[in-house]
């Protein structure tokens, strides 16, 4: 067997799933001793009690909205509540964007005025004395995606004073690619901070040629001493909130103006799924209804919906697809999450292949889920690793421990060493894989015998002990 560091889950979205029973056990399965949360600018922490209603609605289909109740506002105290509930792996956490937006200027599309910045950072430098590993964003979702690059120049020089990490999902990953990758690239030059891209792709087969010049790119700002690494999950197929198809404008506001304009502005919607990918992420157009397949939803009246494409859904309801998607949205009250197969399988193995790329699962739990929740890191090291001999095992191992440890700052974990955390992972080379598929994606994998959190034994031959050993993890 294989006695590996334990594996890190560098873009994870269990926040709410963890403080809901029973104990989720897909990370665990898979090898997975430390989760960061916080991605994607979207996230539980910091929150006002006035607001707690807009973040369940807001975060529904990327968290899920169980029934618990939220009685935290501080990073401190949210990570109190999982300490006090018992986690079965480790947590750490990113600031996320949005929420500071939302706290200092609420869901408004426009810039932030000097004194809403000047709280936004206050928030931060609160985050980051709390033991935050840096600041997140995700420029295709609201209120994110209102900022102007000179907030986050701003915003992401605080981190930099802190030796943090800023983590993006970019403003565009298809048509404007290497567009947003220079854009980010830019900011975090002005500002001196550390970036880290958030799940590598090439969405639609018009960019499948893009990402050997993304690699370039990176690669020529290292040459310049910037910091830059990403990371990936193995798979041709993505996962978010249906709404991230919509125009972003509906979202201004609030999640409650949007239900209003899907209901009344139809048309105008509509109008919008007639424009050219050039003018917004139209993604009808980039990758068509029949890849985005509904995953989740709220209601027990459309959970026919899971598993089937906008397509489908819109002939069984012999409407316009565009209608289909804007009904569920407003039944489900915006929760609704969904798959887009967007890639191909080149890119997926050019992005791991490059030294600075990490393992993820971008995991949401709910529904139908993505197979990468349960699949993985046991998908790369049984399928790119001993089938296709794509990576060296010692490789693979580095990009899921000792990679993401000293880029996140993990003081003492990711890897076996006197003096740090008893955070292992055993596996069997000859067997570990992937059972879960986008047809049945609930199948945990094989191959993986034992996981040991801060000394803990968590998994044993293959099953769950109950052990809830795991705590919040700080910057070093």
């Amino acid at each position: 067997k294989v006695v590996a560091p334990g594996f890190i889950d560098t873009h994870s979205h269990s926040e709410l799933r963890l403080l809901a029973a029973p104990v989720p056990e897909a990370k665990i399965r898979q090898g997975i001793t430390t989760e960061i949360l916080g991605q994607d600018g979207l996230s539980v922490a910091p929150v006002r009690s006035e607001d707690v209603a807009l973040y369940r609605q807001l975060l529904a289909g990327l968290l899920g909205n169980p029934d618990i109740e939220w009685n935290w506002s501080s990073l401190d105290e949210y990570f109190t509540r999982l300490e006090e509930h018992g986690i079965p792996l480790n947590v750490a956490y990113l600031i996320p964007h949005g929420m500071l937006r939302i706290i200092a200027m609420g869901m408004e599309n426009r810039p932030a005025t000097a004194a809403e910045l000047q709280k936004m950072k206050s928030l931060l430098n609160t985050m980051l004395d709390q033991g935050a590993l840096g600041l997140s964003t995700g420029m295709i979702y609201p209120p994110c995606s209102y900022a102007s690059d000179e907030e986050l120049v701003e915003l992401t020089a605080e981190v930099a004073k802190r030796g943090g990490n800023f983590v993006i999902h970019m403003r565009n990953e298809g048509q404007y690619l290497l567009e947003s990758l220079e854009q980010t690239l830019d900011i975090c030059r002005k500002s001196g901070v550390a970036l880290h891209v958030s799940h590598l792709k090439a969405f639609g087969r018009a960019n499948w040629h893009k990402p050997e010049r993304v690699l370039e790119l990176m690669d020529i700002a290292a040459g310049q001493g910037q910091i830059v690494t990403g990371d990936q999950y193995p798979y041709i197929a993505g996962s978010t909130l249906l709404t991230a198809c919509l125009p972003q404008w509906t979202l201004a506001g609030g999640t409650q103006a949007c239900l209003r304009r899907l209901a009344d502005e139809r048309d105008t919607i509509k109008e919008w799924f007639q424009k050219d990918i050039t003018v917004w992420d139209n993604r009808s157009l980039s990758i068509g209804w029949e890849n985005i397949v509904v995953s989740a939803v709220k209601t027990a009246d459309n959970r026919w919906t899971e598993g089937l494409s906008i397509a489908q859904i819109a002939e069984r309801r012999q409407v316009d697809p565009v209608d289909a998607l804007c009904d569920l949205l407003l039944e489900e009250e915006l929760a609704v999450t969904h798959i887009m197969f967007y890639g191909c399988e080149e890119n997926v193995r050019t992005y791991m292949t490059y030294p600075n790329t990490m393992i993820c699962t971008d995991g949401i739990y709910g529904g139908r889920p993505h197979p990468r929740l349960y699949g993985s890191f046991p998908r790369v090291l049984g399928r790119y690793c001993r089938e296709l001999g794509l990576l060296r095992l010692e490789e693979a191992v580095y990009k899921m421990t000792g990679l993401p440890a000293a880029t996140f700052g993990l003081r003492d974990r990711g890897r076996l060493a006197p003096g740090y955390a008893a955070d292992i992972t055993i596996f069997d080379p000859a067997t570990i894989l992937d059972n879960a598929t986008f047809e049945e994606p609930e199948q945990y994998p094989v191959g993986i015998d034992y996981v040991i959190v801060n000394g803990a034994v968590t998994l044993s031959q293959g099953n769950y002990t109950g052990a809830t050993a795991g705590h919040r993890l700080t910057r070093a």
